[in-house]
């Protein structure tokens, strides 16, 4: 079971930077439309620049947006790069569940941040291994970041089930013979495992008989 983070597991709350985003006159999105150009958030996510110059390059150019006012498109990037997040309890619990029967792996695009994210949310265990572009200096859709996922599950692709969601992730995933899975809500993932969204029955200690 392969498995994305961010929109399946975590999930941001981004109400405080809308809000900074119409005091300023700007197009609740402005921010992040910019942030998450590939340009500007790929370098991120393999673990090429820090948060900090992420937000530098965001403030670079939303200051065009600003009147060329540089303070307030730095507090406007900050405040999308320090934004709360939370795990959807019913996602992990899926997760836990799932992982009483088959090896789940974390397949994410994501900062050097990732393993101090994780124990915020609490969720260091939740998964056998955590495959992370920063780390692995490849991000989704490319078929690499895939192959490594597969072989820290230690199972053939084609056995592998990818969830995600965005449709270019699962896509990729098809495209090497796993089982893809568009990620909407958690009843998407509790379709997709089946009879794994349930925890194994422990097994029973024979009786002896004397």
């Amino acid at each position: 079971m392969l498995c994305d983070l961010d929109n399946v597991i975590r999930f941001y709350d981004t109400a405080p930077l809308a809000a900074r985003e119409r005091a300023a006159g700007l197009p609740v999105g402005t921010t992040m439309d910019i942030a998450y150009a590939p340009e500007i958030d790929l370098p991120l996510l393999l673990g090429r620049i820090t948060p900090d110059a992420w937000v530098e390059a965001i403030t670079a150019q939303l200051a065009d947006h600003l009147g060329g006012d540089t303070d307030l498109a730095r507090t406007l990037g900050r405040a999308l790069a320090e934004a709360p997040f939370r795990a959807d309890a019913e996602a992990v619990a899926l997760l836990r569940r799932a992982r009483t029967h088959v090896p789940v792996v974390l397949v994410t695009n994501a900062t050097l941040q990732l393993d101090d994210d994780l124990a915020l949310l609490g969720l260091t265990d939740l998964a056998d291994a955590v495959v992370s572009s920063a780390v692995e200096q490849v991000a989704k859709p490319d078929p690499a970041i895939y192959r490594i996922a597969a072989e820290r599950a230690g199972v053939p692709m084609e056995r592998c089930l990818f969830v995600d969601d965005r449709q270019e992730n699962v896509d990729a995933a098809t495209a090497l013979g796993m089982t893809g899975v568009l990620y909407r809500e958690p009843a998407d993932l509790r379709r997709a495992l089946g009879p794994y969204a349930y925890e194994a029955p422990e097994r029973q200690q024979p009786v002896v008989r004397g």
